[in-house]
């Protein structure tokens, strides 16, 4: 007997359905293409903008452009500034080191030429500082027997120090009579409530002074600040010295005083080495006093 398949393969049929137009099926497909053709080919002419609405659009991305750009200048001097506080905080780095190496600090200048004196080598405090800013190559092309404008000191003295240089200055890296810039300077003293004899900073020429001298606290004396409106100031020049007698950025510009191109004040580090932005709005008084460093004065907050 023959044994029956246990499975057996199911029968398939084809399955035919009455109620589908295959030919109606087509052409509605068609249709919609056509109809979805002619959309976007509505959609792609209305994609053009009319002269007005583009003249309105132009206008409007003006006003954006004239709302950002403000802040994007208020911005970019923000970090001058800070960038100029750097340099300072590096400077008054430095002065302490070299007081801790010297007992004291740099002089303010080896002389001051004038008629009376017109060989004096009259060579800078920035330039004692060299070897601490890590500008020892610079320092060892220096002659301090001789002027700082000599021939022997012309290719030392027309490196760029960029530590010297305020980002917000305009002269920016440009040679002063082929010497390098300095865009701070020392304090010589000040002459807002009288002459400024002898001299009551801390940056005197042909005399160095240390801590000791400074009677009025170190955190309450400025040793160095900005100038950067001062076009003739160079880092090897004894010039970068001055004896504050106006308000804050409010000097001419002949005048070697605290100034310079941030908005609403300067920039100024202070004998323990502290660095500050120092307020146009500084009462003279108050300015006065952190100028010199055994007046005695009693000052604020500030």
């Amino acid at each position: 007997m023959r044994r029956r398949a246990l499975h057996q393969e199911p029968e398939y049929l084809p399955i035919v359905r009455d109620d589908v137009d295959v030919r109606g099926s087509i052409e509605s497909q068609l249709n919609f293409c056509f109809m979805s053709l002619q959309k976007n080919i509505s959609l792609r002419a209305r994609c053009a903008f009319t002269l007005v609405e583009l003249l309105v659009v132009i206008a409007i991305i003006g006003i954006l452009i004239g709302m950002l750009l403000p802040a994007v200048q208020s911005v970019r001097e923000a970090a001058k500034r800070t960038g100029c506080l750097n340099n300072l905080k590096q400077i008054g780095l430095a002065l302490q080191n070299y007081h801790s190496a010297h007992q004291e600090f740099p002089v303010g200048g080896t002389g001051w030429r004038g008629p009376w004196s017109p060989d004096e080598t009259q060579i800078a405090w920035s330039a004692f500082l060299l070897p601490f800013l890590e500008q020892d190559n610079v320092f060892q092309q220096l002659d301090f027997d001789q002027a700082f404008d000599s021939v022997e000191n012309a290719a030392g003295a027309s490196a760029v120090i960029e530590v010297f240089v305020c980002p917000s200055s305009l002269r920016g890296r440009e040679l002063s009579e082929g010497r390098g810039p300095c865009d701070y300077g020392g304090m010589y003293g000040e002459r807002i409530t009288g002459p400024n004899n002898p001299a009551k900073g801390l940056m005197l020429y042909g005399k160095s002074l240390s801590h000791r001298d400074i009677t009025d606290g170190s955190s309450n004396t400025i040793i160095v600040a900005e100038d950067s409106d001062f076009s003739d100031g160079q880092w090897i020049n004894g010039l970068n010295v001055f004896d504050q007698a106006f308000a804050i950025n409010a000097a001419p510009v002949f005048e070697n005083d605290i100034r310079s191109l941030h908005p609403s004040g300067a920039n100024a580090a202070f004998a323990d080495g502290h660095v500050q932005f120092l307020s146009e709005g500084l009462q003279l008084e108050t300015l006065a006093a952190i100028c010199t460093r055994s007046g005695g004065e009693v000052v604020a907050d500030f």
